[in-house]
């Protein structure tokens, strides 16, 4: 009988999507649903698993990790992409690494959350409401503003699509920026500083990698428009987070929406948690339930494939 460890579960979800009973003649599950103090703590936990479950770049499934668990055969993750596995070294452990499909439009869903919830001011406006309070700022409308798309893949469409419908302009950069692609979208190619400088709002849509660290930082920050607002669902660092708590905190932008960061999950002392221009969410953009459905349903079907030496969905 494998032996599964599912980490990260914040929701214990896990039990409610998948009748564990079924497959108690061959696998045996236990859920973690807090994440552990540091890798030491893993190592610990995690020592007598053949498999690991695991939610991508939550818990970091680093080279150490690997070479301490010996019982370890396969990890499956959500998604066909995973920065925090250690894939080389999964490789010469000969451990087998598989993902799952992924559904794109909550993460493009999120990121309207979020420009809309800025804009219209909603985080101060809930907050006063449930104070027994009434009408106390003034929003913004969309329509006739320019978004500005650092990343045109398939999120940053479905992003610019939404844009349009609004009424609003579409502009974009990336360094591997797909011109016809930006042509055939409706969404106007410009440089990054160009960008920065004339965008009403800034939305990053780029797959993290060491290029697009610390893409935004302070020099940046200063050419956005005073009134403009920044938002990120992509990954935390490629912002730099120090320089736009600095730029939030003096006003150089108007306000930033932030469903990632560089500490995840983020500290309860952040400073990020007390700036009243910053509206955060705890990483939730790929958070829904059917893709959490997707998610454990294929790891299962993964792992089942695995046992009879039959591999889907494999990442190499």
């Amino acid at each position: 009988m494998l032996k599964i460890a599912v980490l990260d579960d914040y929701q214990d979800v896990f039990n409610q999507i998948i009748d564990i009973q079924k497959f108690e003649s061959k696998f045996q599950f236990k859920v973690f649903n807090e994440p552990f103090a540091g890798e030491k703590e893993a190592i610990i936990a995690l020592e007598e698993f053949d498999a690991l479950f695991i939610m991508r770049e939550r818990t970091p499934i680093t080279k150490s990790l690997i070479s301490s668990l010996p019982n370890l055969k396969y990890i499956m993750t959500s998604g066909m992409r995973n920065n925090a596995i250690d894939l080389e070294s999964a490789k010469k452990n000969k451990i087998v690494v598989c993902g799952t499909e992924i559904n794109s439009n909550p993460a493009a869903e999120i990121t309207w959350a979020l420009i809309l919830g800025l804009l219209r001011n909603m985080k101060q406006e809930v907050d006063n409401m449930f104070q027994g309070y009434w009408q106390s700022t003034i929003g913004l409308e969309l329509k006739g503003k320019l978004l500005g798309l650092i990343g045109l893949g398939k999120i940053g469409t479905q992003v610019a699509k939404v844009a349009k419908a609004f009424g609003m302009e579409v502009c974009a950069w990336s360094e591997n920026l797909n011109l016809t692609h930006a042509n055939e979208t409706g969404v106007l190619p410009m440089t990054k500083e160009d960008l920065l400088k004339n965008s009403d709002i800034v939305s990053i849509h780029v797959v993290f990698g060491e290029r697009y660290k610390n893409l935004i930082t302070t020099k940046d920050l200063k050419i956005m428009k005073k009134s403009s607002f920044l938002i990120n669902t992509s990954r935390g660092p490629i912002i730099n987070e120090e320089d736009l708590i600095n730029a939030l905190k003096n006003e150089t932008i108007a306000g930033a929406g932030l469903d990632v960061f560089n500490k995840e999950p983020l500290p309860p002392d952040h400073k990020l948690r007390f700036l009243p221009n910053a509206l955060l969410l705890p990483h939730i953009g790929y958070v829904t339930a059917e893709n959490y459905s997707k998610f454990y349903t294929q790891m299962i079907e993964n792992l089942e494939a695995c046992t009879i030496n039959k591999r889907i969905r494999e990442i190499k």
